[in-house]
This record gives C-alpha cells, structure tokens and sequence, in this order.
C-alpha cells in the first residue's frame, strides 16, 4: 500500500527545513528506522528514519530543495506500485519557493519585414518579457526566441541586451537560477535560508517588539587573571579547557539573583513580567553556517570545571551541527563574545524574548588608577542590552556594577 510519509510537525516553531542529502534513490528498498536523509532546520541537522520498511517509489524534495510541515518527503510501497500525481501538480511549476504562477496567455506581436509581398510573423512573449524587453530597449523581432514553440524567454532578452557577457545558469530544484547585474557590474544572490533566515527572523523579531537599551562598564580582571592562569593547568590536567567564560557565568548568576529582572520575559498578551526562577545560561558560538545559542540548563547548580566542559561541549556540537534541538532552547540570559575576535563595545541584540544580553568584548591590558597610583592592569569591557519595557537603566546599572564587583575580586568562584 502506498504510504507518504510527510515532514512532520516537531514543535519549537519549527515550520520548514532544507533537504541536506539523500541516502537512497527512487526504486531502493529500504527497512523501516534505516536512515534515508539528512534535513536541515533552521538550527540543526538532523537524520531521517523510514517510518516503515518498502520501496522508494518518489522522492518529493530534491536535495537542497525546501520541504514544509505537512508536505511529503517519500512515497513508499511496495514494487510495481504506481505514485498518482495530482491534477495541481500537473499543471502548476512547483520549486522552493512554492507554486509558480504562470503567465496565462503569450502576447502576439505583429511584425512586418521588408518584402515585395507584406508578411506577418507572430512572437512568442509572455506579459513580463514584452514589459522587460521595453525597459532594456530591445526589439522583439530581432531575437530568436529559445523556449518552446520559439518563445521568447527573459535570458534571451538579457543575452540580446548584453550580448558580450555571459548568463551563468544553474538549477535548484527545477527552477533555472540566473546570476543577476545591477547596472554597475555583476552581482550573486545567496538564498536567505537555514541558520541565517532562523537569525534573521529572530533578529527581526527582537528589534520590533523589544526596546533596546544599551549599558557598557570596565571591568578589572586582573585578579581574575591570575587565577585562570594558576587554575587553567589544573584544569588541563583533566582535559578540560578552562577560559574566563565559565567565571563570568558564575558571577552572572550571582548577579542575576539578586536582580531578577534581568532574568525575565515579557507576557504580551497578558501584561506580566514573568520572574525565572531557573538559570539557563545561553552562549552565543559562531559557526561557519551562522550564529548558534547552546543553553547550559541550571547553570547555577554546576561548578567552574563542569561549566568549562560543558561550554566545549555543546561548542563542538555547534560547530559540526550535531547539537540536538533541546540544547538550544529554553535560555534565560544569553551571554555574546566578540572579545576572541577583537573589539572593545558593540550593542548585542537581546536574543527574544529574554529580558537582556551581555556582550564581551577584548580583554586588554590597559592604565588604571590604583590606590593613587597608575598600573597596568587586565580589563574587560562588557556590554549589556536590556528591554527599557521590563527594566530601566538603573537597575541595568545596579546589574553590571555587581558583576564588575564580583568579577573584580573573584575568590569565591575558585575551582574546586
């Protein structure tokens, strides 16, 4: 019996993926829980097991191509049974953006040619190519059209128009895509999809309903130095790479606690602030697809080498995209590094719907005044964004001077 086996819905506001790879072909057996593909969603990527054991009978979604909820990946059966395609798939162009209207008639345009006895020849154009063939200056009867029944096509026209620069097509899923120019030169035009349309959104998302604010401070690490440096060898010993990130989150929470309101969302539809009482601590990784956010869950209850473990961990995960979806959701308070890359202040976007964001930027030696006199010392300069909707600039203040305070003298946060 025919079974098609549709893109189901996973939840976490997942609405469509990107078909990575594809492990079978059409007319291929397969048993049922073998891995026959690979997806992308807008965070991870993730395998996909036959629901039921039989033959491949047609693959929907050609790789790269973009699969939503509910469509169908795989038509499974048995051998020798048959696919029914359906009367909308027949007659509308289906590729990754959807159905492609169609024009719904070609324009004939009469034209005259030089002769004894006057003749009328028809050319073939849709509405878009006759309304583009204006705009570029170009007369239709002097070009041999390319498509059917010598129809006129739009790289046709761009061809005539340019006709000493070369159109380079490829194909995704059975769309012609054309490189574009603008009219000082050629430009490429990179599909807005997985990790980046996922940010992008939420990017978008955070700019419109949350009011940024942003707070900066310096903080004096030295101290905080000296241990790192002292404990970071114990911590090699046990193969854990220990950095500042781990003390800071430490302190962050410390922080946190006493200022509950940065550790909060806002209930639009009801007008509450809602008050964590858990600390998920997200940490921004930068990723050859894009920015990811792995959460280290009750991130209080943990000590400075199980944080550092745990932060390469789900790092590593990131970075290969093996990290699994529930790493990367339920945030609290999402912590931001540019410092590795360099940079001092920058405003971070507060990763919605959590109340704010810190942002570190590049720990530098630096002059300052101690005890009357100037040193040279390790600091730190961060930068906090918060929703002037939840919290006001005061209390942000209150906020970063008590991770300035802890940070500064950081004993209590010493590995044990």
């Amino acid at each position: 019996m025919v079974f098609e086996f549709k893109f189901p819905d996973v939840g976490e506001g997942i609405t469509e993926g990107e078909i990575v790879k594809w492990f079978v072909k059409e007319g291929e057996k397969v048993k049922q829980d073998q891995v026959i593909g690979e997806i992308e969603t807008d965070k991870a990527i993730v395998q996909i097991p036959s629901p039921k054991a039989g033959v491949i009978l047609k693959i929907h979604i050609k790789e790269g191509g973009t699969v939503k909820v509910g469509e169908t990946l795989v038509t499974i059966g048995e051998a020798g049974e048959k696919v029914e395609v359906k009367k909308e798939e027949k007659s509308k162009s289906v590729g990754v953006m959807g159905i492609l209207e169609e024009a719904k008639e070609d324009i004939e345009i009469p034209v005259k040619k030089e002769s004894k006895i006057e003749k009328v020849e028809r050319v073939l154009a849709t509405p878009g190519v006759r309304s583009l063939a204006k705009s570029l200056n170009v007369n239709l009867a002097d070009i041999k059209g390319s498509g059917s029944d010598g129809r006129i096509t739009k790289e046709d026209l761009e061809k005539a128009a340019r006709p000493n620069q070369e159109v380079t097509k490829n194909e995704v899923s059975g769309i012609k895509v054309t490189k574009k120019y603008d009219m000082f030169g050629y430009v490429d035009r990179i599909q807005l999809k997985g990790i980046r349309k996922a940010t992008a959104k939420l990017m978008d998302e955070s700019h419109i309903k949350a009011a940024h604010v942003m707070h900066s401070d310096l903080v004096d690490i030295t101290h905080l130095y000296e241990i790192r440096e002292k404990e970071k060898v114990k911590a090699t010993k046990k193969n854990i790479k220990l950095t500042y990130l781990p003390f800071i989150i430490k302190a962050l929470i410390a922080a946190l606690k006493e200022h509950p309101y940065l550790n909060s969302s806002l209930d639009d539809s009801n007008n509450e602030i809602i008050l964590k009482k858990y600390y998920n601590i997200g940490v921004a990784v930068d990723t050859e697809d894009g920015l990811l956010v792995p959460v280290i869950k009750v991130a209080d209850s943990k000590k400075i080498l199980d944080l550092a473990k745990e932060i390469e961990e789900l790092a590593e995960k990131a970075r290969t995209r093996k990290i699994d979806l529930m790493d990367l959701r339920g945030g609290t308070f999402t912590i931001t590094n540019v410092g590795s890359i360099g940079g001092l202040y920058f405003v971070p976007i507060i990763n919605y719907p959590e109340a704010a964001i810190l942002g570190l930027g590049r720990i530098h030696d630096a002059p300052l005044i101690v005890n009357g006199k100037i040193e040279i010392r390790k600091v730190l300069p961060i930068s906090i964004s918060f929703d002037h909707r939840i919290l006001d600039g005061a209390e942000a203040a209150r906020f970063a001077n008590k991770i300035k305070e802890l940070l500064e003298d950081p004993d209590e946060f010493i590995v044990e």
